[in-house]
């Protein structure tokens, strides 16, 4: 039955879905937020090296690209509400087995589907939003995934009230909470058809946006990260990324659109530095906050308070400075307030934080606002591939890496203290040797390090705080190249005439 633009024309934008859209986003950020203050809980009851911790902060962001892309790639065959109920179970299961976890790979599952709900909770928010919103797409997204820290800051006030000595399991209850509410929500709403779909732009055109080379970004980290966890070999891994590549280029007869191929390799860095320091900046900020009598995770908290009032505010700062110039800014900004986090003590930390928060406001949303403003041809597709590569990034690149650091720098400094000091710490406490995707490691083993002597660990402990603000100041080259990345997008955009959004015709009528 063909679009009725006449009676889209007298539609009003359904308010309601959009509130249980935030709602649902919101409750993505508190599944994250409730497990980055727990993890270090977590590394103490089951032993886990600062590696593992990586790994389990990872699973929770990287599975999100599985199902944001596989639901873009079907969505609009069956339905936003589907998908809905599919988040909706996600959620609910993963919390059962969080909760009744007994060790590492029971916390990695639970933590890896509620990456799979998450993705989808994504896969329709995002667009179902633009197509409500045509014309004001990126303010629009910005004030959706102000949801995000949103979640943050609700969810993390909640459990660091809740306090240290309360059970993790009732902190990750909390989960429950907006679940239920967003269920309940879309339950009784209508969602509209995508404005690719409206305009009749056929699948396979929707595909010939991403084109060979988009999907061989995309499928490489997904096939590399799968292979990890599954121990298929690297010559299994290439094969397979070139065969489905093969095929979706054979199929699509497109390389993708060199624009689009050029954001997606951009917000690499940008998820890094975002959402890789956030799942991994409690832990890391532990040592600091610790000497000021405060736990890590208001940092988080209020970065995310910051996130959450700005985004709303972002209509009117992009039509001033442009989205690109928004992103170059704020790429700057996140730049010195890293490299401040690293450096600060005391009261400073919260002037780095402030700094550190502004910087990575408008981040995410308006990426996915440039995406769907000059790529409406890609429908539900390029808007969420964008979103999946970014997960990915950061938890494959982001949280895994920033562990590695921490375990590698503790390796070389007790190595090297023990050298210059006659003594045996490394030999007795560092004994744990791993493999991650970014090499061999080795790490302290918690339990033998527990009967280690007081100035033993005191050694350890100056090391390892040492190790944790290395790995703030080493991600910084992140941001820069985006800053970079985006101050040439601008170049290229004057010489063009200046960015512009591309309006669909609808070819129906």
């Amino acid at each position: 039955m063909p679009y009725n633009q006449t009676q889209e024309q007298t539609d009003k934008p359904d308010m309601k879905l959009f509130y249980a859209c935030f709602v649902a986003l919101v409750t993505t950020s508190f599944g994250f937020i409730l497990r980055a203050i727990i993890l270090p809980q977590w590394g103490r009851e089951f032993n886990l090296t600062q590696t593992q911790l990586g790994e389990i902060a990872g699973v929770g962001l990287w599975p999100f690209a599985i199902s944001i892309v596989l639901f873009s790639l079907v969505i609009d065959k069956i339905g936003y509400k589907t998908a809905m109920v599919f988040a909706f179970l996600c959620h609910i299961t993963s919390a059962a087995l969080t909760i009744f976890a007994t060790g590492y790979w029971m916390l990695y599952l639970g933590t890896f589907i509620v990456a799979l709900g998450n993705g989808t909770v994504e896969a329709v928010v995002n667009p179902v939003v633009a197509t409500m919103f045509p014309k004001e797409k990126t303010k629009w997204l910005n004030i959706l995934h102000a949801g995000w820290p949103g979640g943050l800051v609700l969810g993390g006030i909640i459990a660091l009230l809740m306090g240290e000595e309360t059970s993790w399991k009732f902190k990750i209850a909390l989960i429950l909470l907006p679940t239920l509410a967003y269920g309940m929500m879309m339950f009784f709403r209508k969602f509209p058809v995508n404005e690719r779909v409206k305009a009749g732009v056929s699948y396979k055109e929707m595909l010939q946006e991403v084109g060979a080379i988009g999907a061989l970004i995309i499928v490489s980290l997904i096939i590399f990260q799968l292979g990890a966890v599954f121990s298929w070999s690297t010559s299994f891994n290439v094969i397979l990324i070139l065969v489905i590549t093969a095929w979706f280029g054979w199929y699509t007869k497109s390389l993708g659109q060199p624009l689009f191929i050029i954001l997606l390799l951009i917000m690499i860095p940008l998820a890094t530095t975002e959402l890789g320091t956030d799942s991994r900046i409690t832990d890391l900020m532990t040592p600091a906050m610790s000497k000021l009598g405060m736990q890590a995770g208001w940092v988080l908290v209020y970065t995310s308070a910051i996130m959450f009032v700005l985004r709303f505010f972002a209509g009117p700062i992009i039509h001033k400075v442009s989205p690109l110039g928004l992103l170059a800014i704020c790429s700057s900004i996140a730049a010195a307030g890293l490299y401040m986090l690293s450096m600060s003590n005391g009261t400073m930390i919260l002037v780095a934080a402030t700094v550190y928060g502004l910087g990575k406001t408008f981040f995410w949303p308006t990426m996915l606002g440039v995406v769907a403003e000059r790529f409406p041809r890609g429908g539900a597709l390029t808007l969420n591939i964008t979103g999946g590569l970014g997960m990915i990034a950061a938890g494959v690149i982001g949280a895994g890496i920033l562990g590695f650091i921490q375990d590698k720098s503790v390796d070389a400094n007790i190595l090297a203290y023990d050298q210059a000091n006659n003594t045996s710490i490394h030999s007795s406490y560092v004994t744990i040797n791993k493999t991650s995707v970014f090499g061999d490691y080795s790490a302290l083993d918690q339990d033998k390090l527990a009967s280690a002597s007081e100035a033993e660990k005191s050694t350890v402990s100056a090391i390892r705080d040492d190790a944790k603000k290395d790995a703030l100041r080493e991600i910084v080259i992140f941001p820069v190249i985006m800053l970079v990345s985006y101050l040439l997008l601008i170049f290229y955009f004057r010489s063009k005439g200046g960015y512009k959004a591309v309006e669909l015709k609808n070819d129906l009528l």
